[in-house]
């Protein structure tokens, strides 16, 4: 089973009305579904109006490389055969 990034879900043929899905989902985004299969994700105008954006300060950029990079250790080692 997938994990949905969102606890509101419309299907395609909701989707057909946007402004409904809008209102129902309260300005929050929502995962489309066709035939429970995720298909992806509506986002309103509402929702991305409401992130802050901020430049990253000096050296948190790489600090966050690197600690993604030991997650990802595992999977780039696989990686390196193919």
């Amino acid at each position: 089973m997938e994990t949905l990034l969102t606890n509101k879900t419309a299907s395609l043929t909701e989707l057909r009305d946007p402004k409904k899905v809008i209102e129902q989902a309260g300005g929050k985004p929502v995962a489309i579904l066709n035939r429970n299969q995720l298909e992806g994700y509506f986002v309103p105008a509402s929702a991305v109006g409401k992130l802050e954006y901020a430049p990253a300060e000096e050296g948190e950029a790489m600090a966050a490389m690197k600690r993604r990079k030991v997650k990802l250790k595992p999977t780039l080692d696989y990686l390196k055969d193919k």
